[in-house]
């Protein structure tokens, strides 16, 4: 996948009505757009699969982002892929992002957001499921999304099931999406196949960092998606933002993102920052987005120790006598130790419908975590953040 370069900063002060990436987003109006110059400030753009659409290497996600200025900050510098879903800050997110965008035009901006759904497929799955997204373009203030996710898939019937494939292609077809795509926690090559079988998928959003425990599987299954014209769009490239397992060492943020952007088959990435400084940070390494040797030896020098990710294998899942869903509550963790998002970590275990006294049947923890994790450790650190109130979490 060719590589090419755009400067949004200028395009946006010369044409601020006739729509900044009219010239990137397939259907938008051309007309009257002038030629810009690249300079030191553009940023890379690539084509998003088959969708034709294409988009800077860097792009936002928006999930632990309360402030509006910063949503303008990185729209103002050339960042127009926005990314949120149905569930983040309880819908607030949505809402944020439907206020910041009212009035300006519709071709300067792409929007994705997320659903997630109960597995197995409940009676009502088609009629919640179309509330859901209905409920997410209210709050948006849009007739129509430019991509969604059926959110935070970790099982291949999930992906292929015929009721989840028919609801999602209605979506499409009524017209409250232009594509469609998956969202993947779990790092299972497998998930990636199953999107490319399943035929109507047109992007995958996935997990993808260097410290992928199976990432030559998980590259080769990323060149079969992406030779089917699937779109690819990495999230947790940065292991959970700090360089070790407490949490307290900020993880350098550029490496990660050059690391990631080294593959040409991931059009972008989608990193959480939530403040100027992690935005100006991601927009250095997103003009200079070569890996250098420099960041090659840092990257290296964290592979072999534990830090805040957890792979998602679920192996956990069988060694633990209660079968808890140790994954997910692993997520939590990260959430809490290592973007700092307490809230979103209370979210994530509230959807797990979790006992008051989880662990308290074992005396020892039976799990022996591949990546090293000390799991009783951590489930005891994060479970009692769900008796705290909403209003005394960050």
């Amino acid at each position: 996948m060719k590589t090419k370069h755009v400067n949004r900063r200028d395009f946006f002060r010369l044409s601020a009505t006739a729509g900044v990436s009219a010239m990137l987003i397939p259907g938008a109006r051309a007309a009257g757009l002038p030629q810009v110059t690249a300079n030191e400030n553009e940023i890379p753009v690539r084509t998003l699969g088959r969708t034709g659409v294409k988009l800077p290497i860097l792009s936002m996600g928006v999930m632990r982002a309360d402030n509006p200025n910063v949503v303008r900050a990185a729209y103002n510098s050339g960042i127009f892929h926005f990314d949120t879903a149905h569930g983040y800050q309880g819908g607030k997110n949505e809402e944020m992002l439907g206020k910041f965008f009212a009035g300006k035009p519709r071709e300067s901006f792409f929007i994705a957001t997320k659903g997630k759904f109960d597995y197995p497929l409940r009676d009502d799955f088609e009629d919640s499921y179309e509330r859901l997204i209905d409920q997410s373009l209210q709050r948006l203030n849009m007739e129509q999304v430019d991509l969604f996710y059926a959110h935070a898939l970790d099982k291949v019937e999930e992906i292929k099931d015929e009721r989840v494939v028919a609801v999602m292609k209605k979506f499409k077809e009524d017209g409250k999406t232009r594509f469609l795509g998956i969202s993947i926690h779990a790092g299972k090559p497998e998930l990636l196949d199953a999107a490319v079988e399943a035929g109507i998928y047109d992007v995958v959003l996935l997990s993808y960092n260097f410290k992928l425990s199976n990432l030559k599987e998980t590259e080769e299954a990323i060149a079969r998606a992406a030779k089917a014209g699937v779109g690819l769009v990495a999230m947790k490239t940065m292991t959970g933002g700090t360089e070790d397992a407490g949490g307290k060492k900020k993880i350098n943020a550029q490496a990660c993102l050059k690391w990631a952007w080294k593959n040409e088959h991931i059009t972008t990435a989608i990193p959480g920052f939530s403040n100027y400084d992690e935005l100006d940070e991601c927009l250095v390494a997103a003009r200079s987005p070569e890996l250098t040797a420099g960041d090659q030896e840092y990257l290296a020098t964290l592979c072999g120790q534990e830090m805040l990710y957890c792979q998602q294998c679920g192996k956990c899942r069988a060694q633990c006598p209660e079968h808890l869903p140790i994954p997910d509550i692993m997520r939590a963790y990260m959430y809490a130790y290592g973007y700092k998002y307490s809230r979103m970590s209370k979210e994530t275990l509230g959807e797990l419908n979790l006992s008051a006294d989880i662990c308290s049947n074992c005396e020892t923890c039976q799990v022996k975590c591949p990546s090293g994790f000390d799991v009783s450790t951590k489930i005891a650190a994060i479970t009692p953040v769900m008796q705290v109130p909403d209003e005394f979490l960050t």
